[in-house]
């Protein structure tokens, strides 16, 4: 499709969300008991300003950092837009980070909505005379393949289908080491027979090609999404960003006890608040991996023995021990074998970065809520965090089946039995609907007219006839469940439609923006789509947005 993509945006509470967590909910009200864990609240204009102000960036790191990414973006063909950004980077603009995983074919919908919200944010901070650019930050050194390997986009008949990448590497490595072979042609032509020739399919198979890696992929493939925003982007497994985070990295080895005591500090912290750990924080916890036989693998402090060991690579059996300054001298020669857990890797990425403010969801944000406690210990300045745009989207075939029905976005998060039954009711025949109406009414208005009588007579009565109204609404009630199960088995369309609404909105039992391949939207409703959305964000609406297209 081509031309201007219209958007009709309605808000919708995070809590109406299942499994939204209270975590997230408090945060977004910055109620009382959750700033101890977050010092700025989500308001990016409330504290923008000040924050600009106090942030401090070493010059030379500035300079390093910027030529680093400069030369990545330039090999993934960076448009004139985010050359322009670098040059700013470079001139002492600071960053509005985001960043995702490397999920094949650009991963999930909420991706793209992280990185329009770097740049939305952006340009706001510039509106009000802080200069500052989008950053969206590749977690290439992420080591879980089958989170990354695979999508799902919907088929002719609004079903999803799941494509997956068969490459490979060590297991355990990081998905930087994941080189793409012939076998991803056949799997890029599957999703383009699902999306149809566009210009995203024609960026699929011009970044998801072999010889790339996957994180390369996804960088080639996003460089060309978000060319008009010049997004700058940044691959984390690069070695010489290694180098230059290479004292955060000792830090975390030299305060590893200190930073462990913290960490559970804040742990205890957060559930005597009634919240949780989105990571469960050990005494021998380190924030640190090492790279092992191509593996990234877990090191793990220990007690001190008569040969000083105070560390231990992998777990038992097979683990390797070794003594505090071994460590360090291996973090000294060769940083790149090494790599920040979840907890450490915002503290890296803003040593790395002069991060204003980062943007992210839910998980990110109770992450955060634990982060501080390492903040506090290594920069000292604990970066805060925005929450992103979150939405989700409704075709015009979707539309006309909610109208059909009427219901609305909400009712599918019910799951997709409960949808049935719900589309069921809603098909009945219609004598057959008034019917029941009429029998419920006729029993409400029978009851009410006995006890009133009954109360003149025995007050004693009215519990009694209470119960009897109740025991002959459950009847009907059950009579009433029977009649559209039969009406489902009778209407395979009432069937399908359910699946297909359940698949569209609430794929898994989970928001489509987590379910659906952000590649979907785009090759369906063009690239336009994106700078309708663009325009639609509000940052300071921090619901969940239901968009109509």
């Amino acid at each position: 499709m081509s031309g201007e993509q219209a958007v009709k945006a309605q808000c919708l509470p995070f809590s109406q969300i299942p499994h939204t967590t209270r975590l997230f909910t408090d945060f977004l009200a910055y109620s009382p008991s959750v700033q101890p864990f977050y010092p700025h609240s989500p308001h990016f204009a409330e504290w923008s300003k000040a924050e600009a102000s106090s942030l401090q960036y070493d010059p030379s790191r500035r300079e390093r950092v910027s030529t680093i990414l400069e030369r990545q973006n330039r090999s993934w063909d960076a448009s004139p837009q985010t050359l322009a950004n670098l040059s700013r980077l470079r001139a002492g603009a600071a960053a509005i980070v985001t960043g995702q995983q490397v999920g094949l074919f650009g991963g999930p919908m909420f991706a793209i909505y992280k990185a329009l919200t770097a740049v939305k944010l952006a340009e706001e901070a510039t509106a009000t005379g802080i200069d500052a650019v989008p950053v969206f930050w590749l977690a290439t050194y992420d080591h879980d393949l089958a989170e990354v390997n695979h999508v799902s986009i919907p088929g002719s008949d609004g079903l999803l289908r799941t494509l997956t990448s068969s490459s490979h590497g060590v297991p355990g490595a990081p998905v930087s080491n994941v080189r793409l072979r012939e076998e991803i042609l056949p799997v890029v032509e599957e999703a383009v027979s699902l999306l149809g020739d566009s210009e995203a399919s024609q960026f699929l198979r011009e970044s998801y090609r072999p010889g790339e890696t996957l994180g390369t992929a996804f960088a080639r493939f996003y460089t060309r999404l978000f060319s008009q925003w010049g997004v700058i982007l940044l691959d984390a497994s690069d070695a010489e960003l290694h180098h230059v985070a290479a004292p955060i990295y000792r830090a975390a080895i030299e305060r590893a006890e200190d930073l462990d005591t913290a960490l559970l500090a804040r742990g205890d912290a957060l559930e005597r608040a009634g919240y949780y750990q989105q990571v469960k924080v050990t005494p021998s916890s380190v924030l640190l991996f090492a790279t092992r036989d191509g593996a990234r693998t877990a090191i793990h402090r220990r007690e001190g023995s008569n040969k000083g060991v105070e560390f231990a690579i992998g777990g038992e059996p097979g683990a390797e021990r070794i003594s505090s300054a071994e460590l360090l001298d291996r973090i000294a020669s060769a940083p790149e074998n090494f790599s920040p857990n979840v907890l450490l890797r915002p503290v890296v990425q803003d040593y790395l970065l002069p991060t204003l403010a980062y943007t992210g969801g839910a998980a990110e944000a109770a992450y955060f809520a634990q982060v501080g406690a390492v903040y506090e210990k290594i920069p000292g300045r604990v970066t805060p965090i925005v929450p992103r745009f979150s939405a989700t989207v409704v075709e015009p075939k979707v539309q006309r089946w909610l109208g059909q029905y009427g219901i609305t976005v909400r009712d599918a998060f019910d799951g997709p039995e409960a949808l049935r039954q719900t589309l069921a009711s809603r098909s009945l025949p219609a004598g057959l609907q008034a019917a029941f109406e009429r029998a419920n009414q006729s029993v409400e208005e029978s009851f009410s007219g006995l006890q009133e009588a009954l109360a003149k007579l025995d007050p004693t009565l009215v519990e009694a006839s209470q119960t009897g109204a109740s025991k002959v609404k459950y009847q009907l009630d059950r009579l009433r469940e029977r009649a559209m199960a039969a009406e489902l088995r009778r209407s395979e369309v009432v069937s399908r439609h359910a699946v297909a609404l359940s698949q569209a909105l609430y794929p898994e039992n989970a928001l489509q923006e987590r379910g659906v391949a952000g590649i979907y939207f785009v090759a369906r409703h063009g690239t336009e789509l994106l700078r309708s959305i663009y325009d639609t964000m509000r940052t300071d609406c921090r619901d969940h947005q239901i968009l109509e297209l």
